[in-house]
């Protein structure tokens, strides 16, 4: 089971959601249709056959479905996903090749991508940084007011799948980075507020120079998978991947440093491969944190010569995403299986305590508040199970404090300390999936929902917490920006399926809620 940090709604919706194919393909071998599948449907569904954003098709997966039926599905495309109609794009010889080509296809086994692989894939777009400009070319009055929205365009590539980044004071977008494939993931260097790193479903990772809003390099770290942390000190950045299992240490250059094989034995005794989950950057150390999804163990990564590794294990079953709080020292890593969040101390390295959570739980980029004295943590849950809950914890004492019923599954909290409500997004396949429920920080209530007008996704806060931004994918194509108190519709930003939303502020207080003298 591979469920992703950051897309796990309709695009999980329909065996056959393709990705656009060219139309001037005609040959129908084996190779061309390999080669067919993997520039255009392995971005979504794997490049190992195995399932990313969307469904594996594979000979297992696709076993007793009927071929005719996987035609149709292919030439009427998929409703409500990234996945075009094909009648009229392809040829019925080409569609009959590519079903018979998923049909006969096995899972692929972790095919190899090397640090050799990834420094020929290495590009300089700005040969002579220093040529740079010195300030933006844009009127801000503070770099932490940008918003970086990963676009992920119409049909998951092309000229709309880009990086775009925002004003938060004005609501006008200053720079967009077009990256060919679906945008995934924006982060910021801590250290220099000039830069930001992008990375896209096809594990291409963009550096970016936010004064004058342009990549100046960028290199391929993988095949498929979104994980990607940036050190506290700017001087290292570390990409992970789903295929293949491993993740590489970069300088700031993108300069591939080490490639780690993420391989232990699981809770369960079986040694295995794993996927990369959630890689974290801490202002607490230099280290880097790591969840290994099927293996669950959380490795820390010292950024010293060799990279030593401290192996955390049997943390849990299917880990994933993560947050921190009390100043970067704890880690809150959920398993998915296991239905707990596991509080992981940083210093020590080891587990403090697993913490119930809600059905399937998924913390996002994690949210902490103050109130009254406790710091409080909220959780998302995918799952539904008897209820849809929003888990809330006492990061103090670390125990669970109560679960807040809300109108469905949700995947992405967002707070503010200046901002009255918790935000959560919900995921649903009905139009609860346009949605977002405001939970109040005292009364631990939900008390508003707004409907957004599309599929609402990531929630996130201003970095000064007077506005709230939500993407509205699908039927809105834009992102929608609310007062943060009034909860009354400020503006709208057009973009072709927006989705992740990165305020640069988060890089001043890490978890979304708290402020800098909060983390506590």
């Amino acid at each position: 089971m591979k469920i992703i940090i950051l897309l796990n709604r309709s695009f999980l919706v329909g065996v056959a959601a393709l990705l656009l194919l060219p139309v001037s393909i005609q040959a129908t071998s084996s190779d061309n249709m390999h080669q067919l599948y993997q520039n255009n449907c392995a971005s979504c569904h794997g490049s190992d056959h195995g399932g990313y954003l969307a469904p594996a098709l594979n000979e297992e997966t696709l076993k007793g479905r009927s071929p005719t039926a996987l035609r149709s599905l292919i030439m009427t495309g998929s409703f409500e996903t990234l996945m075009p109609p094909f009648f009229g794009r392809l040829s019925d010889q080409e569609i009959r090749a590519m079903v018979k080509h998923l049909q006969s296809t096995p899972k692929l086994d972790n095919p190899p991508w090397t640090i050799k692989d990834m420094k020929a894939s290495l590009k300089v777009y700005v040969k002579d940084e220093s040529k740079l400009p010195t300030k933006p070319t844009y009127q801000i009055d503070s770099m932490d007011d940008l918003i970086g929205v990963a676009a992920r365009g119409k049909y998951g590539r092309g000229k709309g799948s880009k990086a775009v980044f925002i004003n938060s004071k004005t609501h006008k977008i200053v720079g967009e980075i077009e990256t060919g494939t679906a945008a995934h993931i924006i982060d910021f260097d801590p250290a220099n507020e000039r830069w930001a790193y992008v990375k896209t479903d096809t594990a291409e990772l963009f550096k970016v120079d936010l004064y004058s809003m342009k990549a100046v390099r960028s290199i391929k770290t993988g095949f498929n998978g979104p994980a990607l942390g940036v050190s506290r000190d700017g001087k290292h950045i570390m990409a992970g991947s789903f295929v293949p299992h491993n993740a590489v240490i970069l300088n700031s250059d993108l300069e591939p440093l080490k490639l780690l094989e993420l391989e232990g034995v699981d809770p369960d005794g079986k040694k295995v491969t794993s996927d990369s989950g959630m890689i974290i950057g801490t202002p607490y150390a230099d280290v880097f944190a790591i969840a290994l999804e099927n293996a669950g163990q959380v490795w820390v990564v010292d950024l010293k010569d060799g990279f030593p590794i401290t192996k955390i294990k049997n943390v849990g079953r299917h880990l994933h995403d993560a947050f921190l709080t009390h100043k970067g020292r704890k880690l809150m890593v959920a398993s998915y299986d296991d239905s707990v969040v596991i509080a992981i101390d940083l210093k020590d390295r080891k587990i403090i305590k697993k913490l119930k959570a809600g059905c399937v739980p998924h913390v996002g980029g994690g949210s902490a508040v103050k109130v009254d004295g406790r710091t409080l943590g909220f959780g998302t849950n995918f799952g539904t199970c008897e209820k849809t809950v929003v888990s809330v914890w006492d990061l103090d004492k670390m125990e669970l404090i109560k679960q807040v019923p809300v109108s469905g599954g949700t995947e992405s909290p967002a707070a503010h300390a200046n901002a009255p409500y918790v935000a959560v997004d919900i995921i649903t396949k009905d139009r609860r999936a346009r949605t977002i429920q405001l939970i109040d920080k005292k009364t631990l209530e939900v008390v508003k929902t707004l409907d957004v007008g599309g599929h609402a996704y990531f929630p996130e806060y201003s970095a000064d917490g007077k506005y709230l931004y939500v993407s509205a994918g699908y039927a809105g194509d834009e992102v929608v920006v609310y007062d943060s108190t009034s909860l009354k519709k400020k503006a709208s930003i057009q973009m072709e399926s927006p989705a992740g939303i990165f305020s640069r502020g988060r890089v001043k207080y890490m978890t979304r809620g708290l402020s800098p003298d909060e983390m506590e």
